[in-house]
């Protein structure tokens, strides 16, 4: 089942056209990649996606709406079926971990306490982390425990659609293949699906099942197998120099 559709996108601010007629479809319960080099237009058309750009020319469906056509209880409606993980967490720094992970259910629920409490620690554990960082800040954590407190807070309201902006950017490698391990266990144990923009070659290896490269246009849809035995010198470059 089509979860995201993307009909003939066009993207241009002045004289530098972004994206151009671009159409694609993203399948539920798979981890999609959108690939690209730096300028290629990702960042701006997951923001189109969720809502925090607007749509210049063409549509984007997800969940079967047409989110351009859509009424502001409608936009309020489906904007909880999806979260967005922006690139550096964004966490609040005034706020503990545990509180940074409840910030979603505390201003969109009317839950009790004590049960967003109880969830906000389940979403930790899910992620891996150990109840004792619970009341830590984010200036005294790791890099690597920050996305793991961004991810559990965007798995809070329990969304079908999860968003990731460069999910293992400024990682060693270690941290980062533990994230993609993560990121594949959180798929297979919730049935959601993840879009993902990366530049890291094992992640594009590793974790997804499918992804399109964009350079204006899409220039590939497929998966990995498909990617290295392309014979298009621009893709055989672009995975060579890890997206770069």
């Amino acid at each position: 089942m089509e979860i995201i559709k993307v009909n003939n996108l066009s993207t241009i601010f002045g004289e530098n056209i972004v994206h151009k007629d671009i159409s694609f479809s993203i399948n539920e319960k798979e981890i999609f990649g959108i690939l690209g080099g730096s300028g290629s237009g990702k960042t701006t058309l997951i923001k189109q996606m969720v809502m925090l750009d607007p749509i210049q020319k063409g549509k984007i469906e997800i969940l079967g709406k047409d989110i351009s056509a859509l009424n502001l209880k409608e936009v309020q409606n489906i904007k909880q079926q999806f979260s967005y993980l922006f690139q550096f967490g964004a966490l609040y720094s005034f706020l503990n971990v545990i509180e940074n992970i409840s910030v979603m259910l505390n201003e969109y629920t009317d839950l009790p306490k004590d049960l967003i409490e109880k969830m906000a620690y389940t979403n930790l554990e899910m992620v891996g982390l150990p109840k004792s960082c619970a009341l830590l800040y984010p200036s005294q954590i790791s890099g690597g425990m920050k996305k793991r407190v961004a991810l559990a807070r965007s798995l809070a309201m329990q969304p079908k659609i999860l968003f990731l902006d460069e999910p293992t950017s400024g990682l060693d490698p270690a941290s980062t293949q533990k994230i993609n391990e993560l990121i594949i266990n959180l798929k297979n144990m919730l049935n959601i699906t993840i879009i993902i923009i990366t530049h890291d070659l094992e992640t594009i290896k590793t974790v997804l099942d499918r992804f399109v490269i964009l350079k204006q246009k899409i220039i590939f849809d497929g998966n990995i197998s498909q990617a290295m035995d392309s014979k298009d010198e621009f893709i055989e470059d672009f995975l060579t120099n890890k997206g770069k």
